[in-house]
């Protein structure tokens, strides 16, 4: 008679090991390469113009194929990672931002390096789906917050790593020494990858293959504190969906895919909006161009300190409440900054609040992901939404100079409203199953 071990109140019960750990690990140097890799082109950007006889305008395609590629590298990886496994999936991301940045250091003209940025971006965003996805399912649901969170810091601590390095760098071995370590470097973590990297326990039951009970069989010796019995069965209380981008509307996901997409779509046009067009504002506002940039600073230093905090309160507390929270705090900041004219304290205290009333959904909204869908279709639904996301990015960063033409500062921050408040809009329609986030707070929600 086999003995069922259901795999998420395995992994709930047991305390953190140190082979968790290490999974995770491996996740946020994925994402520190990522984040290293995905500001490669911002810190080499002047010096490729250079290079090249270019204008600065030119930098532009260039720019844009690097994040169309990440778009649709989020949307693809991530279907991919559910279909095959989020070990092949992520590999085969690093795998290809890794050679594309290493390639980009022996581009002989702009065309090429347009092509492999392209190509980067298809790694780069693809990844992160991924590792979010794998991340979560060997965290417990009481911890999971905070490792999502802290597998995700590596981007923006990979690009500030990045610049810091680069700026000590270039003037030795130039843009492409740049794009040597960016390629390099996460080809040698390939190589650590494909020794150490498990896949999911979650992903391997889904599968119900007789390979996969005895990969789940080995990973689970060593995150018990007993040896599973021989005739155990395995089980996810889930319904097993094969992914594909028609199941996040099927089953009654649909108004949750839908409502998502939306959320993530707007908030990210006011959060690129904000961050590609502060110091412009600001400048427009009459700061000097020296202290202009510090509005940019303030921003993400604010971000990353409110990130673990916020973490901390995921699994505690509906993210939807989170996010409602948030995005109400969001509008009252853009209609502040509207209001402060060139009380520069004041300006500087909004600014840097709006890393938590803007940014702050970042955090909560892949974490919401993991509660409305089931891990058939986790990286497919979290990619797809990054993946709509970036567009709004795209749309945001694209749209900022228009408003601040026809408005002036104070019209620019006004408008960020504008996406904000029809992202709480979204937030209201959502439906999670609070039971996948954390089992205990089933019945407080």
């Amino acid at each position: 008679m086999s003995h069922p071990l259901d795999i998420a109140s395995t992994i709930n019960r047991e305390p953190l090991r140190a082979f968790q750990w290490a999974v995770f690990l491996l996740c946020f140097a994925t994402t520190l390469f990522d984040g290293f890799d995905t500001q490669a082109i911002a810190y080499t950007g002047p010096a490729i113009v250079a290079a090249f006889g270019l204008k600065a305008g030119d930098l532009a395609p260039i720019l844009i194929a690097g994040t169309l590629g990440m778009t649709i590298g989020a949307m693809t990886l991530g279907l991919v990672g559910d279909r095959i496994g989020r070990r092949p999936a992520l590999l085969g991301g690093v795998l290809l931002f890794s050679v594309a940045s290493l390639l980009t250091a022996f581009a002989t003209g702009t065309g090429q390096i347009l092509v492999l940025r392209f190509i980067a971006g298809l790694g780069m965003g693809g990844c992160t789906p991924v590792l979010l996805a794998l991340a979560a399912e060997y965290g417990p649901a009481r911890h999971r917050g905070a490792i999502m969170t802290g597998v995700l810091l590596g981007l923006p601590a990979g690009a500030m790593l990045g610049g810091l390095l680069a700026a000590r760098m270039m003037p030795v071995i130039g843009w492409q020494g740049v794009f040597v370590v960016g390629g390099a470097a996460p080809l040698a973590l390939l190589v650590v990858l494909y020794l150490a990297l498990p896949e999911s326990l979650q992903y391997l039951v889904s599968k119900q293959r007789i390979t996969s009970t005895k990969q789940v069989h080995a990973i689970l010796r060593r995150l018990l504190s007993a040896e599973p019995p021989s005739n155990v069965s395995f089980q996810i209380h889930e319904t097993t969906t094969r992914a594909s981008v028609g199941a996040l509307f099927r089953e009654g996901n649909a108004r949750n895919t839908i409502a998502i997409w939306a959320v993530y779509f707007f908030n990210w046009i006011a959060w690129f909006m904000f961050l590609s067009w502060l110091p412009t504002v600001l400048k427009a506002s009459g700061l000097s161009v020296e202290q202009a940039p510090m509005g940019t600073v303030v921003v993400n230093a604010v971000f990353i300190l409110c990130a673990i905090p916020l973490s901390i309160l995921l699994p505690r507390i509906s993210p939807r409440r989170i996010l409602i929270v948030l995005l109400t705090f969001g509008i009252a900041i853009a209609i502040g900054l509207a209001n402060s004219g060139t009380a520069w304290n004041l300006v500087f205290v909004l600014a840097g609040a709006a890393g938590l009333g803007i940014g702050g959904q970042q955090i909560v909204l892949n974490y919401l992901v993991v509660g409305a869908y089931p891990t058939s279709l986790r990286a497919t639904a979290t990619g797809w939404a990054i993946g709509m996301g970036r567009v709004g990015a795209i749309l945001g960063s694209a749209i900022g100079g228009t408003f601040l033409g026809i408005g002036g500062p104070n019209g620019f921050y006004l408008t960020l409203a504008v996406p904000l408040l029809a992202a709480l809009l979204a937030v209201v329609v959502i439906r999670t199953n609070q039971q996948a986030i954390d089992p205990n707070l089933a019945v407080a929600h």
